[in-house]
């Protein structure tokens, strides 16, 4: 666990430096993509629409152990070549786990949602903001694109950032592996379809369960980055809203870095919003907060969400210091 805290720690510096290179990945698939096929051809066996609820079910619980333990054999694989390389080994495990933390592809979005408000008005800011959310951007007005940026920035730190480096803190390589897995299974069939609603059942409630830890841990995380960018106070609200609030979200999970979100930046966040045509009803998480939010928010909820990256980077540096 020692030396994968290292690694770690230079992953995130690195992610946070460099971040995802599309000329590498338009010449080679990234590993998401490779779990992504994975996951559709179980998908097209496994699923078929004359199959009872019941049966879809089980193919799903079959599916994603058999996915899961294919990624840990995978990752274990990995680990062990990698061992053999020595120095070179292990800096070409952190640029592997580097490609699974989401640090500065985050922030690059949501920079180009407030860019793009700022340039083009508010179609500029649906354009943008429509890359990273599900909602229909044409149902938003400029502060709810503002907002539903802030949510996706909070709900991906924690599954695309905390959750990946604490599982492959605690198991390296196989757990890194699996995690990515779980959570590309659960944004590709965990959804309440009516297609995926039997099949991606256990890939959802595997998801949730991988998630729970990241989900807490990130509100401290978020709690230090608003202390770092805007006061003591900031970091208290962020920890009082999340405490509150959190259980507000329809997700067992994304309340937590959302709430603590909405409470750094004293603004309201989740609420009604529209996918694909139909109407989500949700209670305001932090509903005394600010009504209105703009483009200088999303800039101050990036500065936050890079303090709580450098937190955990931190972390992970001090801990290898004291497990040495």
């Amino acid at each position: 666990m020692t030396q994968n805290l290292l690694i770690l720690f230079l992953a995130l510096i690195l992610d946070r430096i460099v971040g995802d290179p599309v000329w590498m990945w338009n010449r080679v698939p990234h590993p998401v993509v490779l779990f992504g096929k994975a996951i559709s051809a179980l998908d097209d066996m496994l699923n078929r629409r004359d199959l009872p609820g019941s049966a879809r079910k089980r193919n799903g619980v079959l599916a994603i152990a058999a996915l899961v333990v294919a990624s840990l054999a995978i990752g274990w694989l990995v680990d062990a070549a990698l061992l053999l390389l020595g120095p070179i080994g292990i800096l070409a495990e952190v640029l592997l786990v580097a490609v699974f933390l989401a640090q500065k592809s985050l922030a690059d979005h949501v920079a180009a949602v407030a860019d793009g408000l700022r340039r083009d008005g508010l179609e500029g800011g649906r354009k943008a903001v429509a890359m990273i959310v599900g909602r229909d951007p044409e149902t938003l007005d400029e502060p709810g694109v503002c907002r539903a940026a802030l949510e996706s920035l909070a709900e991906n730190f924690s599954d695309g950032v905390v959750a990946p480096a604490l599982w492959y803190a605690v198991l390296g390589l196989p757990g890194l592996f699996a995690y990515k897995m779980l959570n590309t299974a659960d944004s590709m069939i965990g959804h309440k379809s009516e297609k995926y609603l039997d099949f991606g059942w256990a890939s959802a409630r595997l998801d949730d369960l991988a998630n729970w830890p990241a989900a807490r841990a990130s509100i401290l995380l978020v709690a230090a980055g608003a202390a770092f960018t805007r006061g003591v106070e900031a970091a208290r609200n962020a920890l009082r809203v999340a405490l509150r609030d959190s259980g507000l979200h329809r997700s067992p999970n994304s309340g937590w870095p959302e709430a603590a979100m909405a409470g750094a930046l004293d603004v309201q966040l989740a609420g009604p919003r529209v996918y694909g045509g139909t109407r989500v009803s949700e209670p305001m998480i932090n509903g005394a907060g600010r009504d209105i939010a703009g483009s200088d928010d999303l800039t101050a909820g990036i500065a936050i969400f890079q303090g709580a990256c450098s937190t955990l980077a931190a972390i992970a540096f001090v801990l290898f210091v004291i497990l040495l």
